[in-house]
């Protein structure tokens, strides 16, 4: 983090540098990394594999099935049409004479 300050007299810009507890975090990270890596190139930690590892064998085999033998009975649906009376609303329309606003725009000095 940075903070910008000016001194007593407002005449220079005095800048403070504060490291965060992320930046201290990476470098000891780093450090630890190095170290183990050092360890393992001079020798002083050594690892070895005692027994190889390996996959799963698995064996896969598999017959046709078949689909479920079923006696199904279900309903028959009937579509159609019946005459009914039912009231009905019409409307009716008629011509009527009003008055209307209107908007027009006028060049200057026309009238």
């Amino acid at each position: 983090m940075v903070d910008y300050t000016t001194d007593r007299n407002g005449d220079r810009v005095v800048v403070e540098r504060r490291g965060g507890a992320g930046r201290v975090l990476a470098i000891v990270a780093v450090i630890a990394i190095v170290i183990v890596g050092l360890l393992f190139l001079t020798g002083f930690w050594k690892a070895d594999v005692t027994k190889t590892g390996s996959l799963p064998s698995v064996d896969i085999s598999a017959k046709g099935g078949s689909l479920p033998k079923v006696d199904l009975d279900s309903k028959e649906v009937v579509v159609g049409t019946t005459e009914k009376t039912v009231e009905v609303p019409k409307v009716k329309t008629e011509k009527e004479t009003i008055s209307v606003p209107a908007v027009g725009v006028k060049d200057n000095g026309e009238k």
